[in-house]
């Protein structure tokens, strides 16, 4: 295949219209293997819009046939070709960085090249304008030079609601989802958190320094939340994960107290419905490879134990796992787990159990 080189250039000048404009402008100049530009020659281009980086997510891919003039330049406008994946007008400019992947076939085909891929370190005015309320209801956040966010909105009947800061009247979303660094900020593969009351709750094994925020919906075009000064906001940063571990997510909604969050490094650990002393149980310890924690308890017998629970421990929020069918599934809030044909013989066990995002999760018992 012919090796091809490429200079690309941006003009992120939108292109002005009686609507908002669904395209902006691109230029670049295709030169073919020796170095000389492709003149008056025909091109086909592929230019995809990314997510939050040069390898991510995909939002919207399209098509174009294009003439270089004597000097190889071609012009175009993305936004306006043969759309093969997503939507144009559904990418949410005001959120996340996004970057252009351009692919090209000097013949005029389809066997496109990677000729490379930039950042938009801008993005065309009227994009981001069209796209600053996200969704109905949502408002349009407003932040102060110190950092602080501000939400403007108006109801149904026009009339405009003074903006209020983080802590006094954020709305707190029906459902929320979790992505982040750990999965290139898919959207379409953000987990969705658990509903408990005021609550929203998720577990997750996340690596030092991973990086994660909250979406409306699995979609790209979905209003997304961050942290701002301890509170969960539109548009916040991101939350970072301190250390390796096991991670109870938490977002609490405290009405006019705002909507915070919980990023907490946890350790399940085994509860015995009995506090003989004689039943020893070692901390549980997970394996990445696995996704699975390991622990032993010692010492059972069927005069001192009559079976356990698994306890999730976090501030305020704590749950316990447990299994009501008897069935190796753990279940949120289940009865006791119980260990089969023990008499007066002290007897040791393995136990290995798993955490789903949802809580739950399924667990084995081995005789040690």
């Amino acid at each position: 295949m012919k090796k091809l080189y490429t200079s690309i250039g941006l003009c992120l000048t939108a292109l002005f219209c009686a609507q908002v404009p669904q395209a902006f402008s691109y230029q670049t100049i295709a030169f073919n293997a020796s170095g000389a530009p492709v003149s008056n020659g025909n091109v086909s281009l592929k230019i995809s819009i990314l997510e939050n980086a040069a390898t991510g997510n995909v939002l919207y891919s399209e098509t174009h046939n294009k003439t270089t003039n004597s000097k190889g330049l071609v012009n175009l406008n993305i936004g306006q070709g043969a759309a093969t994946t997503g939507s144009f007008g559904a990418i949410n400019w005001g959120s996340n960085t996004k970057f252009v992947k351009v692919e090209m076939d000097p013949q005029g085909g389809s066997n496109y090249v990677n000729v490379g891929v930039n950042q938009l370190m801008s993005v065309p005015y009227a994009q981001v304008s069209k796209t600053v309320v996200t969704g109905a209801g949502q408002g349009i956040t407003l932040v102060s030079p110190n950092g602080t966010h501000y939400t403007l909105s108006v109801d149904n009947s026009g009339n405009l609601t003074l903006p209020t800061t983080p802590n006094s009247d954020n709305v707190f979303p029906a459902d929320l989802y979790m992505y982040g660094s750990y999965n290139n900020f898919n959207a379409t593969a953000a987990e969705q958190l658990r509903n408990v009351n005021s609550q929203k709750i998720g577990y997750k094994y996340l690596s030092s320094n991973t990086q994660v925020k909250f979406i409306t919906s699995p979609a790209s075009s979905a209003q997304v939340y961050g942290a701002d000064n301890g509170y969960l906001v539109t548009n916040g940063t991101y939350l970072t994960a301190s250390s390796n571990g096991f991670y109870s997510i938490g977002i609490q909604n405290f009405g006019l107290g705002g909507i915070r969050f919980q990023l907490m490094n946890i350790t399940p650990k085994i509860t015995p419905n009995s506090s003989n002393p004689s039943i020893i149980i070692s901390p549980a310890t997970y394996n990445q490879a696995t996704q699975k924690f390991s622990t032993t308890i010692s010492g059972l017998t069927s005069s001192n134990f009559s079976g356990f629970k698994i306890n999730l421990p976090a501030n305020g929020y704590d749950e316990s796992l447990g299994d009501n069918l008897s069935d190796g599934s753990l279940d949120i809030g289940g009865d006791l787990i119980q260990i089969p044909n023990l008499n007066s013989t002290p007897k040791n066990f393995k136990v290995e159990f798993n955490i789903n995002f949802n809580g739950t999760g399924e667990y084995t018992i081995v005789q040690i």
